[in-house]
């Protein structure tokens, strides 16, 4: 998903836009205080997960900047995560469900209007 996010702030760049990517190595520890940085300095959230939206890694990173950083926040945190579908076997299917910087692209613009 980092290269997908990386790409998606390439193309972003182009149009002017600067995006911070914050890609935590763990989740246990998480390293919340980078990621309540990130928001305090950018007042936006857009968390990329290839876990299903619902009860993912996603979800609870939102969970915990709305608990500890929600004041920071300028606009509701999006969140792009593979759909809450089982994993089809069809390639483009697959890529149907999950992630896509375009994807990424549509919800860092989505804050921003």
């Amino acid at each position: 998903m980092v290269i997908k996010a990386l790409e998606a702030a390439d193309a972003l760049a182009a149009d002017g836009i600067s995006a911070e990517i914050v890609d935590p190595r763990t989740l246990v520890p998480l390293d919340l205080d980078t990621i309540l940085g990130s928001v305090g300095r950018t007042g936006r959230l857009v968390v990329v997960d290839e876990c299903h939206r619902s009860c993912g890694v996603g979800a609870e990173i939102s969970a915990l900047v709305a608990e500890f950083a929600f004041d920071a926040l300028r606009a509701p945190i999006k969140r792009v995560a593979t759909l809450d579908v089982p994993i089809p076997f069809s390639p483009p299917l697959e890529a149907f469900v999950e992630p896509t910087t375009m994807k990424i692209l549509d919800a860092v613009r989505s804050l921003l209007d």
